[in-house]
């Protein structure tokens, strides 16, 4: 680590522990290792807010760093309800109702009251003291936009993190063309605004480049989200939870994901193959979620599922390792082909088998070349159930798949930062 960083950035996140999850872990393990590369960070991100998925561990980890950190508080939904504290996922039929009415009323997001303030934060650090770059990490798209304006007023190289899409994203809803309209006015004015930009895969890149023909192929840099190695070696070890072969997923099931169809295909095994059935478990880390609970007593499956419930992020990287597979989903839905979720970055840094229900996208891709994976469409249940058979045949005869070392090394996120500090490198002013 440099002791003395010859560059100064301001990194932008709205989310940044203690909250959690992979978007989380995305622009913290990014900030954590920018000292490597000889530039310090000062991250601008919010205080107090509602939030179901609260972290320690990435806190622990965040406050033995030293890193300077400024939360400033706004008047979005969050941080009016922070007085209630942790908070349980709604159910995704009112979470969905909830989105659609803040999409019809926010635009670009209902978080614009923090963004505008973080704008003026970094006004005033800018006006104070030299910076040699801003680092946005949205969504919120709300923070872009507002932040890419400081870029002619102190010609300070912007570079924008692109975790999910923007414009007619797989997570948007437009009552009205006004309203598509503007998300692309309000998108494109940013993108005009920025030196560079940063995608998770080629699907959003290559979305961007349609959708804005202006930016050149050189415009933007896809760095994958990755895993931490560190966290790999501090997470607590567990013993295997059963006899049985174990099928685990860490995450939470919002938005475009969900179980159904993998529950509804074991409860076929268990009609057909009791005998197998008997000798495999799945366990869950995160949000199992209350209708997910009742579709589990439905189908009267209750001895095969362990809900573990959510855990912090250490914990849940240890449990991962005393899993035998490792189970992912990605649903159908709009230009859902771009959506890469962090969890899979995850399950590669354990060098678990990965079976995965996703549709063709970046997903898919990322999976294929990890190779120690079992591949099967997310809806078809009949081919859930065989790729089930295929892999406990598999695991009885101790020839589950191993991935190359080769591969899972490219995805530490401190060379992943190392990229990223290059871009930086790149857009210096002179």
């Amino acid at each position: 680590m440099t002791e003395n960083p010859k560059f100064k950035v301001i990194v932008i996140a709205y989310y940044f522990p203690p909250l959690g999850l992979s978007g989380v872990q995305r622009t913290f393990k990014f900030v954590k290792y920018m000292r490597n590369y000889d530039w310090e960070p000062t991250v601008i991100t919010s205080d107090k807010v509602a939030y179901y998925a609260y972290d320690n561990s990435l806190m622990n980890e965040l406050n033995s760093l030293n890193i300077k950190v400024i939360r400033i508080a706004g008047k979005e939904p969050n941080s009016l309800l922070s007085r209630f504290g942790k908070l349980k996922p709604p159910r995704e039929i009112f979470r969905r109702i909830f989105d659609i009415f803040s999409q019809t009323f926010f635009i670009p997001d209902n978080k614009i009251s923090w963004s505008t303030a973080a704008a003026k934060k970094a006004d005033e650090l800018l006006s104070n003291e030299h910076f040699d770059a801003i680092f946005v990490s949205s969504p919120p798209f709300s923070a872009f936009e507002k932040i890419s304006k400081l870029r002619l007023k102190y010609e300070v190289p912007i570079i924008i993190d692109y975790r999910d899409l923007w414009y007619n994203s797989y997570f948007s809803f437009y009552i009205s063309p006004i309203h598509k309209l503007l998300h692309k006015k309000k998108e494109y004015f940013s993108l005009k605004n920025a030196d560079a930009v940063i995608v998770t895969n080629r699907k959003i890149k290559e979305f961007l480049i349609k959708t804005y023909p202006f930016l050149t192929f050189e415009d933007i840099v896809i760095i994958p989200h990755g895993y931490d190695i560190e966290d790999f070696i501090n997470a607590p070890r567990f013993p295997k939870p059963s006899y049985k072969m174990v099928i685990m997923f860490s995450g939470t099931f919002i938005g475009y994901g969900t179980p159904k169809y993998l529950f509804k295909a074991f409860k076929l095994i268990s009609k057909e193959r009791p005998d197998v059935a008997q000798n495999i478990e799945f366990h869950f880390i995160g949000y199992l979620r209350k209708e997910n609970h009742k579709l589990i007593k439905k189908l009267k499956l209750e001895e095969f599922i362990v809900d573990h419930g959510y855990v912090d992020h250490l914990t849940s990287v240890g449990k991962i390792l005393s899993a035998d597979v490792l189970w992912l989903m990605v649903d159908y839905r709009k230009n859902i082909e771009a959506i890469l979720p962090g969890k899979v970055y995850e399950y590669i840094g354990s060098k678990k088998p990965i079976f995965a229900c996703v549709p063709d996208g970046a997903a898919k891709i990322a999976l294929q070349e990890y190779g120690a994976s079992f591949i099967c469409n997310p809806d078809n249940i009949l081919e859930i159930k065989e790729m089930i058979y295929n892999i406990y045949e598999l695991y009885r005869n101790n020839n589950l798949p191993v991935p190359s070392d080769e591969v899972v090394e490219k995805y530490r996120r401190d060379l992943l930062t190392e990229t990223l500090i290059k871009v930086f490198q790149s857009k210096l002013k002179v």
